[in-house]
């Protein structure tokens, strides 16, 4: 069975990382803390290709997140 990937966008964080959790609220993925780490807990989040259970898991520019069919690309904020 083949699953549509609805497309890539792209999150920009500022400093060196994001923890997972974050980056799912951040992206309206999760509507709160406690959802992200249930969907984090469940298996359901990979981290460039690779199922993540660390709802602390630090995310860096250059990382993908997928959930469901949806796919982040976390990059770097501007600084200017």
């Amino acid at each position: 069975m083949k699953v549509k990937i609805k497309g890539v966008r792209e999150v920009a964080v500022a400093g060196e990382f994001i923890k997972l959790d974050s980056l799912l609220k951040l992206s309206d993925i999760a509507n709160t803390g406690g959802m992200a780490k249930i969907l984090i807990q469940n298996g359901e989040v990979y981290v460039n290709g690779k199922i993540c259970t660390e709802r602390g898991r630090k995310i860096r520019p250059g990382d993908f997140v997928r959930y469901n069919r949806e796919i982040i690309a976390v990059t770097a904020a501007d600084d200017g």
